[in-house]
């Protein structure tokens, strides 16, 4: 009786190790799956550049996502593997993320001979606005939205370290914030001739300055969401008619699970005429 007891134990460890092992692998499977349906509908080379906490082991840990240099490598290696002539969609859903590795993404973009279409289902902001500029064509959920691109170092834009420089006496100020001034208005310089770079070919070199000012002068706050119609009047390549495979894509990323989820809904699209009359 106790060998059995210890067996069905040792079983249920396993059990509960290798259970959310499986759910990932079928979670990639289908999501592979999707891609390629996406690919042979679109004719096109797939990409996706996803980051959310999803539960990867089996404690349960959640993982911050952001744009890095492993993000980099392994979009350049697929922008690679794809013909000059076949055209690229990058479903893109980031906070943001490291400048170089943004920049490698995006001029990799810029070079590809074929169309480039960027997919945002709910946000891109900061270096994920930076790798949509890159784009022929962004299509945008009506929804979603883009940020500003205004460099940061570390928790502070570097907008309001050079206001604080250019407000104070030298003498009030610590070597420290200087340096970071400094710093500071070369990052500032290098993102907006990048962007630059990326826009003229699209909207002209003076409306490349102008936008290019806009987005990274810090006239607005880093978290700030720019909408589908700003972007269009900012001269942009926007549509809005979002692919549904995308929105089903995007449910094979699950966030992580919350014992009482904040949000509750009946996940099914409803009609009209399925809905009860007033009063009862």
């Amino acid at each position: 009786m106790g060998n059995t007891a210890s067996t069905i134990f040792w079983f249920f460890i396993l059990f509960l190790m290798f259970t959310p092992l499986i759910r990932q692998r079928m979670l990639e499977w289908a999501r592979l799956k999707l891609i390629r349906q996406l690919e042979i509908k679109r004719k096109s080379r797939v990409i996706t550049l996803i980051h959310r906490q999803e539960m990867m082991s089996f404690l349960g840990i959640p993982f911050v996502r952001y744009i890095n240099i492993d993000d980099s490598e392994q979009v350049l290696r697929a922008i690679r593997l794809t013909p000059d002539d076949m055209p690229i969609d990058l479903i893109l859903h980031t906070p943001g993320g490291l400048v170089l590795a943004t920049e490698q993404i995006a001029c990799a973009l810029l070079r590809h001979k074929a169309k480039v279409t960027v997919f945002i289902p709910h946000y891109a902001m900061s270096g994920g606005t930076m790798i949509a500029l890159a784009a022929d064509e962004i299509v945008m959920d009506e929804h979603a939205v883009l940020g500003p691109i205004d460099p940061q170092l570390g928790e502070y834009p570097v907008a309001s370290i050079l206001k604080v420089v250019k407000e104070k006496e030298k003498k009030d100020i610590e070597d420290k914030t200087l340096i970071l001034a400094d710093v500071g208005k070369k990052a500032m310089r290098q993102v907006r001739e990048f962007v630059e770079e990326s826009l003229k070919e699209k909207m002209g070199l003076k409306k490349a300055k102008e936008l290019a000012k806009t987005l990274t002068e810090g006239k607005w706050t880093h978290d700030y969401p720019i909408t589908s119609e700003m972007a269009k009047k900012m001269g942009l390549p926007v549509s809005t008619d979002l692919p549904p495979e995308i929105y089903h894509l995007m449910e094979l990323y699950p966030q992580t699970a919350q014992r009482r989820p904040s949000v509750s809904y009946i996940p099914v699209p409803y009609k009209k005429e399925t809905l009860p009359p007033k009063g009862k």
